[in-house]
C-alpha cells in the first residue's frame, strides 16, 4: 500500500509541476528558469507545512505522509531539472543568472521550509 501511495502522490506531483512550469516559463519569458524556481520554492514551503502537519501534529497512517510529502511533493519539486537548468546557464555564458539561480533557490527553499514549519507551530 506505501508503493501506491507514493506512485499515487507522484503522479500528482509531476503533473502539478509540469502545469506550473509550462505556464509561468512562457508567460514571463525569463532565461532566468523561473517555473522550475517557483515549483522549488513552493514546494520547500509546503514541505515545511505538510512535515508539522503529517508527522508532528497527527496521528494518520504512514500511508499518508508518504503519499503527500514522498509522492506529492517529491514529484511537484525538481532536484534534477534545476541541476541541467544550472549547467545549462554555465554553458551558455550566463555566470551571474547561474550563480543567482543556484544560490537563491538553496537560500530560499531553506528559508521557506523553516518558515512552512514554524507557522504551521504557530497555527496548529
Amino acid at each position: 500500500m506505501q508503493w501506491l501511495a507514493i506512485a499515487l502522490g507522484g503522479a500528482l506531483g509531476s503533473v502539478l509541476r509540469f502545469a506550473v512550469v509550462s505556464y509561468l516559463t512562457p508567460l514571463l519569458g525569463l532565461r532566468f528558469p523561473i517555473g522550475t524556481f517557483a515549483v522549488n520554492i513552493l514546494g520547500s514551503f509546503l514541505i515545511g507545512v505538510a512535515y508539522v502537519l503529517l508527522v508532528e501534529k497527527t496521528t494518520l497512517p504512514a500511508e499518508w505522509r508518504l503519499f503527500f510529502i514522498t509522492g506529492i511533493l517529491g514529484g511537484f519539486t525538481t532536484f534534477s531539472a534545476f541541476s541541467l537548468e544550472l549547467l545549462k546557464l554555465f554553458q551558455e555564458g550566463y555566470v551571474l543568472t547561474a550563480i543567482a539561480y543556484a544560490s537563491s533557490s538553496v537560500i530560499l527553499g531553506l528559508l521557506m521550509t523553516f518558515v512552512g514549519m514554524a507557522l504551521t507551530q504557530k497555527l496548529f
